[in-house]
């Protein structure tokens, strides 16, 4: 795969980046579902074997869970083999399991010392601050104090860039008054485009890394979701609750991923990797974080990588996209 420059950074990373979230498993209020550890190692290990070269995970994945997940497969690859690693802050937790969220310097200090120890490294690639905010609702007065601190132990060697998560470009201007960051993590696919409007070309102007999360929304795109495999979902699966997987928008959403396979039947793709590649498509976007929770998984996606969709594959998705939307909205 072809590497691309993330922001101002020496990081050269490829378009695709195995993305952790999911193999946190379940048990806490945004997983997954049942996860064996030994399948997540091996399905890292296959991303890396196929040139994907960083992985993004986060502390709150799993509760702990993924970061350890990933010291596994390091391990396993050796230094040779070594992926960027890519992780975050300002989720926490407690006793019972609870998730909450801290800007503020001393409990940024001590996540960044407990995700090292779990990924037994003595420095971490890119760190981000995970939200702004836990609520959209809740005030967001703490992120100057957060980013100060990420500039802070970038200085004292425990980091080496430092990017954002889910921020919006006032949240971004706002922080660049203390340093630029690397980096920012927004979701983006064919069915949530808001960040195309005013988030995107500002990091285009300001030469901010973007790496998008959830590119073939959370399976939806992949072509592998079905109403019957939704409905089996256990209950410990976050996407059981989320509306994007309940009508009115599940049928509209599934006509979307059909639409993926039938471009990627004439190029020997799956609709996860047309899903993939449309985000890519604009060059603000830096590469795509790409979850998967088996090796099979990962051969599914790593094609997107390298295909470019054409000018005339472009305009056909965006006027069905746009119809679609409109008569949603009708």
């Amino acid at each position: 795969m072809e590497k691309r420059k993330l922001g101002s950074s020496d990081l050269e990373i490829t378009p695709i980046g195995f993305g952790a979230w999911a193999i946190g498993g379940g048990n806490w209020a945004f997983g997954w579902g049942p996860q064996d550890d030994a399948e997540s190692v091996k399905t890292i290990e296959r991303a890396v074997d196929s040139g994907v070269n960083w992985i993004d995970t986060a502390a709150v994945y799993g509760l702990g869970r993924s970061e350890k997940v990933v010291a596994k497969a390091l391990k396993n690859l050796g230094q040779a083999r070594r992926p960027y690693v890519f992780t975050k802050c300002s989720l926490i937790w407690n006793e019972d399991r609870e998730v909450s969220h801290s800007l503020k310097a001393d409990s940024i200090r001590s996540e960044v010392e407990q995700s090292l120890a779990r990924l037994e490294t003595d420095v971490i690639d890119l760190y981000q601050i995970h939200w702004p905010r836990f609520t959209p609702d809740a005030p967001d007065s703490d992120i100057e104090e957060g980013w100060q601190t990420l500039v802070d132990l970038k200085k004292e060697g425990k980091v080496r860039n430092i990017g954002v998560s889910n921020f919006d470009a006032a949240q971004l201007e706002r922080i660049s008054a203390i340093e630029k960051p690397t980096s920012l993590q927004p979701p983006y696919s064919a069915i949530r485009r808001d960040i195309e409007e005013e988030i995107l070309p500002y990091c285009q102007e300001h030469d901010i890394g973007v790496i998008v999360y959830s590119p073939m929304q959370s399976g939806l795109l992949s072509g592998k979701m079905t109403r019957e495999r939704i409905a089996a979902f256990p209950e410990d699966d976050w996407r059981s609750r989320n509306a994007q997987f309940q009508e009115p928008n599940l049928s509209r959403n599934l006509r979307i991923a059909e639409l993926f396979a039938r471009i990627g039947r004439q190029h020997d793709l799956t609709a996860g990797e047309v899903a993939i590649a449309w985000t890519l498509r604009l060059p603000a976007v830096t590469g795509a974080i790409v979850g998967a929770r088996s090796p099979e998984q990962i051969d599914g996606i790593v094609g997107a990588g390298d295909f470019r969709l054409s000018e005339a594959e472009v305009n056909a998705i965006e006027s069905e996209l746009t119809d679609r939307t409109e008569t949603a909205n009708a």
